[in-house]
């Protein structure tokens, strides 16, 4: 068949670069094509397409041609098969290039975001679900799961915008997942602390995604943007928030617990009329903490005063360095164990720009008021390299 009946398939699913191309071209250029071209006809069109793979070869067929005018390359050997449907054609490149595994994550997942399309359009008033397209894949041959078609949308709609040289030299599912959850992770944060509305945060995490785009993409890079952010918007430690984060990564979350103030033992009882002793109502607030949790959600709970004398002194012991520590302004380090130990425990060092914002004596005050409730506690999450000498 004439070089000139035949054009690339439109829907190509690769887009990049193919490494091999200048290896096939030299093949070709030697010993021309090994195997015929399979190609179909849509039914109207005057012109062939390739039919299972052959876009590469075709290419570098008009390329040598147009080089060389040497008509081994104008006319190729084909076989030809009748037109089914579009979705049909397209699956069969898909096919090829999954069995020689040479696509990149973006270039599948936009080529399976077409196929959806097309899909949909040879049945008018039908919209698939990514399980169904998961299912008709699978059943023609090219198995893939929900799940990873769910983030190749997530590729395709959110990323490809924001990072397209990363995504083009090669980032890999991995990599788009924990990206995803990521932005998930930071969501919630922003929620837990109220910074604003999603607008806001999601504009925050594109604006950070393309200022780091790059094809050497380094996902801590992002991260840590996205912890200065919230850092400096809650004005705490970004140790704290880098916690904060890990724990939603990993799926164990941040319970909000609220402590009732617990009553003193010297504290005078009010007297009814008729000589009737009222139990005291202590006016100190109530006091919330972020403690780590199992619990995917975020649960307010109040905490009853225990009857258990150990427990009992454990929750005195709480409240009283709680107590300390937000006259210094480190109460959000203290954080409530009413199983274990002293009952409380120390989350993280003095945020370091306090030395620069406090005059020497006071941060000498707040210094070692840390390390008397460390040492009391003996328990901490603070880093080791800020602890230890």
């Amino acid at each position: 068949m004439p070089l000139s009946d035949l054009q690339p398939y439109e829907h190509n699913p690769r887009h990049g670069f193919n490494a091999e191309y200048q290896r096939i071209k030299s093949s070709i250029r030697s010993q021309g094509l090994d195997q015929p071209l399979v190609v179909t006809q849509r039914p109207g069109e005057n012109h062939y397409v390739p039919l299972v793979g052959g876009n590469t070869r075709l290419k570098i067929l008009q390329e040598l041609y147009q080089e060389t005018r040497d008509e081994r390359f104008g006319t190729v050997n084909c076989v030809y098969r009748p037109w089914t449907e579009e979705s049909h054609v397209l699956l069969a490149h898909l096919r090829e290039n999954e069995l020689r595994g040479s696509l990149i994550f973006i270039d599948k997942a936009l080529a399976v975001m077409d196929l959806k399309a097309i899909l949909e359009s040879e049945s008018p008033h039908r919209t698939l679900t990514l399980r169904g397209l998961a299912k008709i894949m699978t059943q023609r041959g090219l198995g893939i799961n929900h799940t990873v078609i769910s983030k190749m949308v997530y590729a395709v709609e959110r990323l490809l915008p924001l990072i397209p040289e990363a995504l083009n030299a090669g980032l890999g599912r991995p990599q788009v997942e924990k990206l995803q959850a990521l932005e998930n992770a930071f969501l919630e944060l922003w929620y837990r602390h109220a910074l604003g509305p999603e607008s806001e945060c999601a504009e925050i995490f594109a604006a950070l995604c393309q200022r780091y785009d790059s094809p050497d993409w380094n996902l801590e890079l992002l991260r840590t943007a996205l912890e200065n952010e919230v850092a400096e918007a809650t004005d705490t430690s970004l140790h704290s928030v880098r916690l904060q984060l890990d724990a939603l990564l990993s799926g164990s979350g941040y319970t909000e617990v609220v402590l009732e103030p617990l009553p003193t033992a010297h504290e005078p009882e009010a007297t009814q009329p008729g000589g009737v002793k009222e139990p005291s109502n202590p006016t100190q607030p109530q006091r919330r903490v972020n403690i780590p949790s199992k619990a995917a959600e975020p649960v307010s709970a109040t905490v009853p005063v225990p009857e258990d004398p150990l427990v009992s002194l454990r929750f005195t012991a709480y409240t009283l360095a709680a107590g300390l520590g937000e006259h210094y302004g480190l109460a959000a380090l203290v954080v409530p164990l009413p199983d274990q130990g002293l009952g409380f425990m120390l989350t993280d060092v003095p945020a370091p720009e306090l030395r620069d914002t406090l005059d020497p004596a006071l941060f000498g005050e707040v210094s070692c008021l840390w390390w008397q409730l460390a040492a009391c506690a003996e328990l901490t999450t603070a880093p080791a390299n800020q602890v230890l000498p």
